[in-house]
């Protein structure tokens, strides 16, 4: 088994700042960051601090390109009705129990911290859930102050299907 990097047993506060240097210096000077972490006390080496870096650059790439790409399916396929959020739900839910089936052959799996995870998706699928009733809700309530208004006003049957088709067709 490898030896653990020396950069993630930095305190905090030491790593949080050599994590900002990284970003600042576009993931080059190693020596200088060398440098100053001996002046600080701390004692890791260049092609440590750059097999680190790499890595830290690698996976701060990733969430970018993650990040662009959820943003440019939210702006071309907006998501009134959460059906996204659901559907992302439903997809960690079935990663997670791949991860719960795995437990027993990957030691490095924490049981604690996989069910705080499924406990928080629980708790955000509920909200959703609760929230689009609660659309549908006022959209019934909306639809029967249109009706009311409709019939009111001399609107033909017609014409309130079509209001009443449209309103129930945005929540639902």
């Amino acid at each position: 088994m490898p030896q653990r990097s020396r950069v993630l047993e930095l305190p905090k506060e030491v790593k949080a700042w050599l994590d900002d240097a990284l970003i600042d210096g576009n993931f080059s000077g190693y020596q200088s960051l060398e440098e100053v972490l001996r002046e600080k006390g701390f004692a890791i080496s260049r092609s440590a601090l750059h097999r680190y870096g790499q890595e830290f650059e690698r996976r701060l790439s990733a969430l970018k390109i993650a990040s662009e790409q959820a943003r440019a399916i939210a702006d071309a396929v907006p998501d009134d009705e959460g059906a996204m959020s659901d559907a992302l739900i439903r997809l960690f839910q079935e990663k997670a129990f791949q991860v719960l089936l795995n437990m027993e052959t990957d030691p490095k799996i924490s049981f604690s911290g996989l069910g705080q995870a499924i406990a928080q998706v629980s708790g955000t699928s509920t909200t959703l859930k609760r929230w689009q009733a609660e659309v549908r809700v006022r959209a019934q309530a909306a639809v029967s102050n249109v009706e009311a208004i409709a019939r009111q006003g001399g609107l033909s049957a017609e014409a309130a299907a079509s209001i009443r088709q449209t309103i129930l067709g945005i929540a639902s």
